[in-house]
Formats: structure tokens, C-alpha cells, sequence
């Protein structure tokens, strides 16, 4: 499985951005995929998740913000963000993981994109 991500960009304060991410390679039912940030000093954290129930899951700081949905073919994850504040500051990363317990820790996940950058000024 290869994941390419895209959309990053800069944007003021209360604009929004749509990342995408294209994914390549075999995705069964059993995998949960989403997003995660890493802000600058800080560590890799969890934004948004779809579980392998297709159930979303959002971290307290995007929620009502952030949105994360996929294509029924399961080729591209997107993730629509509004009202963006300079805190969205991060390098956005998609990841895919089998059978994830804790959808939001980074542990979970075992394939990664290289990111994309996300500024909000």
C-alpha cells in the first residue's frame, strides 16, 4: 500500500483547505485510515479517523471543523477543514493500519504518506 498525499497549502485564519490523499496498492475492510498532524516541537498526533466500521472519529481540537470522508472506491481519502486557525499549523499525514484499537494514537498505523504541509496565518 503506498499513500500520497496533496492540497496542503498556505491560507489565512477562517479559510479552508480539502486535503486528499491517494492510496495505491490493497486496502481490505479490516484497515482504519486518517490523518494526523505534526506540529512544529510538538509530537505526531491524530485529527481525524475512519475505523474499519467506516466510523469517524475526531480529535476535540477539530471537531465541528473537520471533516473526513472517502471515495466509495476506496482510492482517495479526503479531509475538508474549515474555519482553520494558526494552530493547523502541521505537516498533515495520511496513515493506514490494520484492526486499529486506539484510532487516534500513531502507533496503530504502519503505512504513512510523506506529508503535506498545511500553514494558517
Amino acid at each position: 500500500v503506498q499513500l500520497v498525499e496533496s492540497g496542503g497549502g498556505s491560507v489565512q485564519a477562517g479559510g479552508s483547505l480539502r486535503l486528499s490523499c491517494s492510496v495505491s496498492g490493497f486496502i481490505s475492510n479490516a484497515y482504519c485510515m486518517g490523518w494526523f498532524r505534526q506540529r512544529p516541537g510538538n509530537e505526531r498526533e491524530g485529527v481525524a479517523i475512519l475505523d474499519a466500521d467506516v466510523k469517524d472519529w475526531y480529535a476535540d481540537s477539530v471537531k465541528g471543523r473537520f471533516t473526513i470522508s472517502r471515495d466509495s472506491a476506496k482510492t482517495t481519502l479526503f479531509l475538508e477543514m474549515n474555519s482553520l486557525k494558526p494552530d493547523d499549523t502541521a505537516m498533515y499525514y495520511c496513515a493506514a493500519g490494520v484492526d486499529c484499537a486506539n484510532v487516534l494514537s500513531p502507533s496503530e498505523y504502519d503505512t504513512w504518506g510523506q506529508g503535506t504541509q498545511v500553514t494558517v496565518s
